[in-house]
């Protein structure tokens, strides 16, 4: 990437995390120190733009989506944070967060063992491809308000990426905060119906079309709670940016 372009996207992003004013900010298909994207841990940038001490990284695989990638393994570092030295090079999700940090915890979600054909433009047509799916995680901060935030990016192959969010539902009430209303889980889910997203026990606190985010069609984002209700929270909207193919979806939530 140009230096100066490189410059100007920086500069985007940083106007738009300041216009966000959040004090958590749950992010999808970041990456941490590829040459794709200038070798920059793209989570810590944002944490030094919002002026968070707090930040966690879980990649979903190491090294670059684009090119010769592996799952990964033991010996990797699983959740990498501003404590962190050493961590390798991947993509996956982030958290940054200006309130402290108790605990984090990861889950690894295994990928669809099949792919799904996706249409993209190249060079002003449009192209069909075959897409292979990958592994996938959810990253948890427990807080030390007593709140539960995990974020998550789903796969993008159907009913798949139901039984996923069926496992983060469980492994949310597994991670010692009994205090159902002070769970949240957000993110990416990559499904289209939100009858097929709060299930049984969930409510989606926020409804807004995401993506794509010059022409929003459909939602793919959420946020879900056990208790809280859409009338707890406020929602905020914002317009297309150019900051992402994805529209930020953002609540305001009293901590108390």
């Amino acid at each position: 990437m140009p230096p100066d372009e490189e410059a100007d996207n920086a500069a985007l992003l940083s106007a738009q995390i300041d216009r966000l004013k959040s004090d958590v900010i749950g992010l999808q298909e970041v990456d941490y120190f590829l040459s794709r994207s200038g070798n920059h841990n793209q989570v810590g940038d944002i944490a030094t733009m919002m002026n968070a001490a707090h930040w966690a990284f879980a990649p979903s695989l190491m090294g670059s989506p684009d090119e010769d990638w592996r799952n990964p393994n033991e010996g990797d570092e699983k959740v990498a944070t501003e404590k962190s030295e050493g961590a390798l090079p991947g993509y996956g999700i982030g958290i940054v967060s200006k309130v402290p940090v108790m605990s984090w915890h990861r889950l690894d979600l295994k990928g669809s063992p099949i792919g799904v054909p996706m249409t993209f433009p190249v060079d002003g047509k449009m192209k069909r491809f075959y897409v292979r799916d990958h592994p996938r995680s959810a990253l948890g901060a427990v807080l030390d308000n007593g709140w539960l935030v995990i974020n998550a990016h789903l796969s993008f192959v159907p009913f798949f990426n139901f039984f996923q969010l069926m496992k983060i539902k469980h492994w949310a009430n597994t991670l010692g905060v009994t205090d159902k209303s002070k769970i949240i889980i957000m993110g990416d889910l990559n499904i289209p119906f939100a009858i097929f997203v709060r299930g049984f026990k969930w409510r989606s606190l926020a409804s807004q079309r995401t993506f794509p985010s010059w022409y929003p069609k459909v939602q793919i984002d959420y946020f879900l709670s056990q208790t809280l209700k859409p009338s707890d929270v406020r929602h905020i909207q914002y317009p297309h940016s150019g900051m992402s193919d994805h529209l930020p979806l953002q609540i305001e939530v009293d901590v108390h």
